[in-house]
């Protein structure tokens, strides 16, 4: 009897492929090397939501206040989530969480409690600051919102139904988005991303991957998934600051909603502008002091009173109270066309 030695390559295919070295063959198939490979990818994006949860977390409270009813008959409690901005106490959070609280209790990481006291409340972006006299805090850093890119990692950590310390990751799904506030107000310069929300989780911290806060928690659509909201960290600095300072914010307005967008290049360099990005109009207010003025849908807001305006950002910091009643030159583009208009801010009616 003839005996016959079987070579490797007269073995069927599917044979074969069961005998492949440890390594991805042409077919697609992963072996073991690249299964480890796979694995260290994925811990490396564990360990980077780990570290910024880590570093944030101690600094993220749950807030629960009580409410008086309209026939002060009975008390109505709720609960949100803050963090804390400062070593000596003061928390930020959405203002819809604790406006008008009766009573505000702030239950730290740790287990503590403290009773609470409201330093600010601001409607139009949502956003209030509270204190408690508390040692030993740990507090965050806030990031500058400018910087952000779509498709980063965003990572959400709150009080969502009552669940202390929840976390949910996932990207930035989009900027220089707009929404209602409670007050009925746009809120310009919004971040929308995919980690999820829930009820509880307004007020917390949207944080990067280096565990500095990008966005304040605030909204989600339902009942969509994915589709969540944070207003900005730079927006909740300028906002935070004013509060801590004055307890109340006393802004001017011009009357129009607006988002960032970029310059054509040629129009930066005939009109040797400075900035290559400006602020598009995308709606005008009847009877405001834009509408006034003849801003148009369209426009692009490049300088206010000679500064370079790059962003929303920019446009709100110069629209401050001492901005009420005092004439400003705006310059704009209009289609290609550079145009210098005088305008009279006002006070904004929800502080007038």
């Amino acid at each position: 009897m003839r005996s016959f030695a079987v070579f490797e390559e007269d073995k069927p295919a599917a044979v074969r492929l069961l005998h492949e070295p440890e390594s991805r063959n042409g077919s697609g198939f992963a072996g073991r090397n690249d299964i480890a490979s796979d694995h260290l990818l994925l811990d490396e994006y564990s360990r980077t939501v780990v570290g910024a949860v880590e570093r944030v977390a101690p600094a993220v409270v749950n807030i629960e206040i009580e409410q008086q009813s309209k026939s002060h008959s009975r008390h109505i409690g709720g609960s949100g989530s803050g963090f804390v901005i400062t070593p000596d106490g003061f928390i930020l959070t959405n203002s819809h969480v604790v406006h008008g609280a009766s009573q505000i209790v702030v239950n730290l990481s740790d287990g503590r409690d403290y009773p609470a006291q409201l330093i600010g409340d601001d409607p139009e972006t949502d956003l209030a600051v509270i204190r408690i006299d508390a040692p030993h805090l740990v507090h965050v850093r806030l990031a500058d919102s400018e910087s952000l890119r779509v498709g980063q990692i965003a990572i959400a950590i709150g009080n969502p139904l009552g669940f202390q310390a929840s976390v949910t990751a996932g990207v930035i799904s989009a900027l220089g988005r707009s929404m209602y506030s409670q007050s009925g107000r746009l809120i310009d310069n919004i971040i929308q991303t995919d980690a999820a929300l829930n009820p509880g989780n307004s007020g917390g911290p949207l944080v990067n991957s280096a565990g500095e806060v990008i966005g304040v928690n605030t909204a989600m659509i339902r009942p969509a998934q994915g589709i969540c909201f944070a207003i900005a960290s730079n927006t909740a600095k300028l906002v935070a600051g004013w509060l801590i300072r004055d307890g109340r914010i006393r802004r001017s307005y011009i009357g129009v909603a607006g988002q960032n967008v970029p310059l054509h290049r040629r129009i930066v360099r005939f009109y040797n502008l400075a900035l290559q990005t400006g602020v598009l109009i995308v709606s005008v207010e009847k009877n405001s002091p834009a509408q006034r003025t003849g801003l148009r849908e369209g426009d692009i807001i490049v300088a206010f009173d000679a500064a370079p305006i790059g962003s929303v950002h920019d446009l709100h910091k110069m629209l401050v109270g001492e901005q009420i009643g005092v004439p400003a030159k705006l310059t704009l583009i209009r289609h290609t066309e550079k145009l210098e208009l005088s305008i009279l801010p006002a006070e904004s009616p929800a502080h007038a």
